[in-house]
């Protein structure tokens, strides 16, 4: 009997996902702005041009804009931060200039504090609120300054270094303030430079790995090896401001294989730290996994001649297990072991039907012989 296929449900079914394709999509609601808040930062690490800020005195008046740089007697001098070594007990003399770019003439408020990075690695300085103790100590500056419409006023800083000064770098910041108020909160907004302080001595670049771990994750492709995850904190136990580079090698089959990976650790003031987070592929996780992370300092600034450079490294071993492949294995030895057995069931049953033809055949010749004896 020949069948003929439905052709209905097919149809329904094309008809349904074309419906789903054609139906427009409805975007989400779009979240209220944010307004910006008043700029803080100092300016950054990497190139760029004169941070400037901007902020309204009072909402009913235009807002104030204005920068300001490291400088000499005459002017802005090109530098993007003042760095200095100083032997304890040295008084020194800089500049600094605001320019303001507003209509009007500005008062603005010149503060210093020290220094240190943000959680994303942006130089800042400490708020008004906050007392600060090391290298924003030593630098001695007129409170405020008056600078005309679209004038810059250069305004000279005292540097006094501490007859006690412990060697190594005390990172300060230094900036021009504007206090602008709304209602009955007041929001000081500020824009500044690095004063990057080193005194003299022994300079020793050294770090601590701590909290160490390795996850190993592994593919769930059985014919591709996983991936080790590895996390760590790093310490500037150092008494510079310092980055670093190294290797993590991950080793498995207790030695046999092993695989690595630079390793950067980026700047870190002193005294501070930085989470550090890298992978390593191509691992198989054949039981014990031996994470060995080793990263060697590099001083930043001033003249590194003479440092003492300390490489820190720190292991952890984990156990590992391969599941993707091991799920391979155990599926194929179930379907070999089913093979086996269907193989092993055919070969009796052929076994058992061959006896029993032949059993049927010595029947047919023991019948075959009494009728021929009849």
């Amino acid at each position: 009997m020949t069948r003929t296929p439905s052709r209905t449900l097919p149809r329904l079914l094309a008809a349904l996902v074309a419906v789903a394709i054609a139906a427009p999509t409805v975007p989400a609601a779009a979240a209220p702005a944010v307004p910006a808040a008043p700029p803080k930062a100092l300016a950054a690490a990497a190139p760029a041009p004169t941070p400037t800020a901007s902020a309204a005195a009072d909402p009913a008046k235009p807002s104030v804009t204005w920068s300001v740089q490291p400088a000499d007697q005459n002017g802005p001098d090109g530098r993007r931060w003042i760095e200095r070594t100083l032997d304890p007990g040295q008084v020194v003399t800089e500049h600094l200039a605001v320019r303001n770019f507003s209509d009007s003439t500005v008062v603005f408020s010149l503060k210093t504090a020290d220094g240190y990075l943000t959680d994303k690695g942006r130089f800042n300085m400490l708020p008004s609120n906050e007392r600060s103790v090391d290298g924003g100590t030593w630098i001695t500056v007129q409170e405020k300054v008056s600078v005309g419409p679209k004038q810059t006023t250069v305004v000279p800083f005292t540097i006094t270094v501490p007859a006690d000064a412990s060697p190594g770098d005390h990172p300060a910041g230094i900036a021009a303030t504007v206090t602008s108020s709304g209602g009955t909160v007041a929001v000081e907004s500020r824009v500044g430079f690095r004063v990057m302080l080193r005194a003299s001595g022994t300079i020793t670049a050294s770090m601590t790995i701590d909290d160490l771990t390795a996850t190993y994750t592994p593919s769930w492709n059985p014919f591709a090896s996983g991936t080790v995850k590895i996390g760590w904190t790093a310490t500037n136990t150092g008494n510079v401001s310092m980055t670093g580079a190294g290797r993590t090698s991950v080793a498995e089959l207790f030695g046999l294989v092993e695989r690595d990976t630079p390793t950067e650790v980026e700047e870190m003031l002193r005294g501070g730290n930085r989470t550090v987070e890298t992978r390593v592929g191509g691992v198989w996780g054949l039981g014990p996994v031996r994470t060995t992370v080793e990263v060697t300092p590099a001083v930043l600034g001033g003249d590194a001649t003479g440092a003492e450079i300390r490489t820190a490294s720190a292991t952890v071993t984990t156990w590992a297990l391969p599941w993707a492949q091991l799920i391979l294995v155990l599926l194929l030895g179930a379907l070999a072991f089913a093979a086996r057995t269907v193989v092993r069931r055919r070969r009796q049953r052929l076994a058992q039907l061959l006896d029993k033809a032949r059993e049927e055949g010595r029947a047919q010749a023991r019948e075959t012989g009494r009728e021929a004896v009849r």
